[in-house]
This record gives structure tokens, sequence and C-alpha cells, in this order.
């Protein structure tokens, strides 16, 4: 994928952050394994990585939680980028006192962490998104709102006025709020949600033509077939989105009485859930063997860091958190070989040196001990 622009890390530094109190080290290479005992921070660093992008980090942590507990309460993340031959200092953290964090770019201060978005897109595998097919919609749901965000930098602030929309309507519900009140924020609901739901779709019916055109091709991991369902989906299907927003508006102002009783409002983008299948057996991913649902994860993973290629312009950065303890001998060769196609920059954790026994020569292997980072492949250079 060498035809589109690849944004990689050159320097990172945390304070603060977690159980790293000053870490700051170099990266030389496109493949990077952190390895060391459990508890040393290989995740952590991972997290840190995440935060340079928009959103809330690959744990969705509160940001307070997450600042070093014997530390003064603040953090912070920094990162050399270079995109193009050019290099770019990106930095964000947490000010004690302060209710959001700060993003500065170039140490300029920037308002909100979408403009990170046109200097690295990042996207992760962690082990808690293992159960993804058997959890909870809600799972699917902000896993698919990730998957959108990086093709799509405004969704995320789209989502967040739509929950926030939502909530309003639910207050106002038990507050007994005017016909007038509610109609003017029931339009808004419907608005937002309309164009939710039109983003995940559009973001699923291009990720399946991506496993489509890789199934021409030859994959180490099996391919998903996906689709986005729900209440208001399937009601609304075929219309455009001009009647989309009528049909919710009015399905929200005769469901008045229903959700004031719920406590909650019952129809909606909210709701829908991302179904996937196991596509060569045809059988949903939930029944799926636990070695085939982590299979048709990274596969689903994989295809959208080509998606986010095409539709970007640019090569999205990929955190793999102990996925290689997971694949046998020919499976994490075969993984390794496919992201050095893809191109983009990769960190992987692991605690054993010889996951990574078939990473490319010009990958690169770290040691974290001891809130310290040491090389120790491919060697010392002089």
């Amino acid at each position: 994928m060498s035809q589109f622009r690849t944004a990689k890390v050159t320097r990172l530094s945390l304070t603060d952050f977690r159980n790293h109190e000053r870490l700051s080290f170099p990266v030389e290479s496109g493949m990077v394994a952190l390895v060391g005992a459990n508890g040393a921070g290989k995740t952590n660093i991972l997290e840190a990585i995440s935060f340079l992008t928009a959103g809330r980090g690959l744990r969705r942590a509160a940001l307070a939680d997450v600042a070093r507990s014997s530390g003064p309460g603040s953090w912070s993340v920094a990162a050399t980028v270079d995109l193009d031959g050019l290099e770019t200092k990106l930095g964000t953290g947490l000010v004690e006192g302060a209710s959001g964090r700060k993003v500065r770019i170039d140490g300029e201060d920037v308002r909100g962490s979408e403009t990170l978005l046109d200097y690295v897109r990042v996207l992760w595998l962690v082990p808690a998104m293992d159960g993804l097919f058997t959890g909870p919609g809600s799972d699917r749901r902000r896993f698919l709102d990730r998957l959108t965000l990086s093709v799509d930098p405004g969704h995320g602030r789209r989502v967040g006025n739509f929950e926030t929309a939502l909530r309003q309507r639910n207050k106002l519900l038990e507050q007994g709020g005017t016909d007038t009140y509610l109609t003017a924020l029931e339009q808004q609901v419907a608005e937002l949600g309309t164009a939710v739901s039109l983003a995940r779709q559009e973001t699923v019916d291009l990720l399946a033509q991506t496993i489509t055109e890789q199934q021409a091709q030859s994959q180490p991991f099996p391919s998903a077939a996906l689709d986005l369902e729900g209440t208001f989906e399937r009601d609304t299907a075929g219309m455009n989105a001009a009647d989309r927003e009528e049909h919710y508006r009015a399905a929200l102002s005769s469901g008045r009485g229903r959700d004031r009783a719920a406590g909650r409002t019952l129809t909606g983008p909210h709701l829908s859930d991302l179904k996937v299948r196991h596509a060569a057996k045809d059988m949903p991913a939930a029944l799926a063997s636990t070695g085939e649902q982590k299979a048709l994860l990274i596969g689903l993973i994989l295809a959208h860091c080509e998606l986010t290629a095409k539709v970007s312009g640019m090569t999205p950065l990929l955190l793999l958190d102990e996925v290689a303890a997971h694949l046998d001998p020919d499976r994490r060769a075969a993984l390794f070989a496919k992201l050095a196609l893809l191109g983009g920059q990769v960190f992987m954790t692991g605690t054993d040196q010889a996951l990574f026994e078939a990473l490319p020569a010009e990958a690169e292997i770290l040691e974290i001990c001891s809130g310290e980072v040491r090389r120790i492949a491919p060697g010392p250079t002089s």
C-alpha cells in the first residue's frame, strides 16, 4: 500500500502516564514489538499512543484514571510523527483540575482531538475485544463507531451530540416537558440519529466491499460477513435521508408515553447492532470457536486498515496487544507478513521475545523493564 501516505512515530514520551513516571525513547522501525513481564507497562505504552488520535483511548478510561497513582494528577503524551518526510510534534494530556484533555500540535493549542486525525489514524486490537461477538450490542456499536471515526473524522462528535440529545429528551419526558420543547428536541434527535446511522451503514458497506476484494487474494484469516441491524434501519430501508429523519421524528413523537414509562427512548439507532458472520461457514460469529472468533476479529481489523488507507489516503498506525500469543507459529508468520504488506507502522506487545521470531529483519524489538526501554533487536547501532 505504498501509494498511501504513511505516518510513523519516531519518538514517544510519557509523563505520569499509568505506571510510567518518565519514559522517552526513539522508534526506528515501522514494525515494533514491545516485550517484557506482565505489569511492566507494555499495554500502557499502546494506550498512550492511542491518545494520539481522536477519542478516549483504547481502554476508554476516564482521563483522571490514566494519571499515575502516586503522581500529581496530571499526565501527558508527546510524540514526534513523520508524515511525508515532515516532522510534526503532537502532544496531549490532562492538566490537573481540567475536565478535558489538552491537545497541542507543534506547541500550539488546538481545540478538540479531531485535528489529530490530519496527522495520524490509530487502530487497535486488544484482549478486551475478544468477547466482541458474544458480548452486548453496545460493545459492537462502540466498535463500529470507532471504525467509522477513522474514515469519517466528524463521526465521533456526531455520536456524542446524538447521545446528549437523547439524554435531554429522556430527562424532559421524566420532568414533564412541554410539547414545544419536546418537538424541537426530537427534531434534533432525528437529524443526528439519521446521520449516525447513515455513516455507520456506509462504513459497513465499504468494509464489506474491501473484504470481498480480499477474498480474491490469499488471506491468512477468515472473512467476515457484516450487516447493520436494527428496527430503525429495517423500517427506513430504501428511504432518503430526509424521509428517514421524518420517520424517526414521527416515531419519537408517537412513542412519548411508552418512553416516559420505560424511562428511556425505545427506538432509534442507539439500539442498532453490528452483526458479524463467519463467511466461509455461514454461521454467526458468536457461535464460532474461540480461536475462530479471534481469527475473524484479526481479519476484520486488517481489512479495516486497508479501508482506512483507501478512504483517508493515509495508512493507519496499528496497535496489537498480546495478539501473537494466541496464534500458532504459521498464523503468526502470516500475520507479520500481512502487516508488512499493509505498510503502516505497527506496535505489538508480548511477554516472550520468541513470539516475534518471524518478524521481518528490519523490525525492532524493545524490552520494557523497570520504567526503561532497551533495544534488543536488531541490536545496538554504532
